[in-house]
């Protein structure tokens, strides 16, 4: 599904990748873990052509993305949540779903400012839509609901239901469950699996140990911007390499949690 080959990004004398190389393969869920600053975010956003690499290719099916402007990768199949929520916290959750469809909506200006009667299909079908992704991740009930009343772990879940929107074959999550407590991760753990279940392939970046070796298929590891070690989620827990960078960082949970 994705493919990564000897990709690098410098910013001016900073080298922040080097010869990045990893597959996702469709129709599992992939993970890519590292300490703070090893450069997973670098990566999403090089992806989804936020960033231009400095060398090495990017393929998405096969389909290269270099020099590709974001919104047409978003069209080719890719959608992505991001670290810090960008929910629109003034409009309803219906809406905000909505918005996630106007990619593949092709009623125009003029359908548009005259209401023609394509407009109004297109509109009603992506509201129907929109409703049965809300459902998907469990906030059908709140769907005319303003955003900005949701609790955090549900804005979470919104952005989700947003991303999918897309109707994307790739769906990248950037640490989707930073700030969220216990009960928050492990039903958003539910949500995920069940996407996955879905026929969507998914790839994230988490810090969260536990939440990643309980749902990744296969994990890459990055360390100072290179690749260190992949596997399936028992080969990554027993390499030494990776315990290494982990033991190597002030933060004894995660190295703990890798390690076991």
């Amino acid at each position: 599904m994705l493919r990564l080959a000897n990709v690098s990004k410098r910013f001016g004398g900073l080298s922040v990748l080097q010869d990045v190389s990893f597959e996702v393969p469709a129709g599992t869920v992939f993970g890519l873990i590292g300490p703070n600053g090893a450069g997973k975010t670098t990566v999403f956003n090089l992806v989804t052509g936020l960033l231009a690499p400095s060398g090495g290719a990017i393929e998405l099916n096969g389909r290269s993305l270099l020099g590709v402007k974001p919104h047409r990768i978003t069209r080719m199949g890719l959608g992505r949540t991001f670290q810090n929520i960008r929910v629109f916290k003034e409009m309803t959750l219906l809406e905000n779903v909505v918005v996630g469809m106007h990619a593949h909506l092709t009623y125009g200006v003029a359908g548009w400012l005259f209401a023609l009667p394509g407009f109004r299909a297109q509109e009603r079908r992506a509201r129907e839509r929109a409703r049965e992704l809300l459902a998907t991740v469990g906030l059908q009930d709140q769907a005319g609901d303003t955003a900005d009343n949701l609790s955090y772990g549900d804005q979470r879940k919104l952005e989700l239901a947003r991303a999918l929107a897309t109707e994307p074959k790739l769906l990248l999550l950037d640490e989707p469950v930073a700030g969220m407590n216990t009960a928050e991760k492990v039903e958003l753990m539910r949500v995920i699996a069940q996407i996955a279940q879905r026929g969507y392939t998914v790839f994230m970046i988490e810090h969260d140990m536990r939440f990643v070796m309980g749902l990744c298929e296969r994990i890459a590891v990055l360390n100072f911007g290179r690749i260190i070690a992949q596997g399936t989620p028992d080969e990554i827990k027993n390499n030494a390499d990776v315990i290494e960078a982990y033991l190597g960082r002030d933060d004894d949970d995660d190295a703990a949690a890798v390690a076991r």
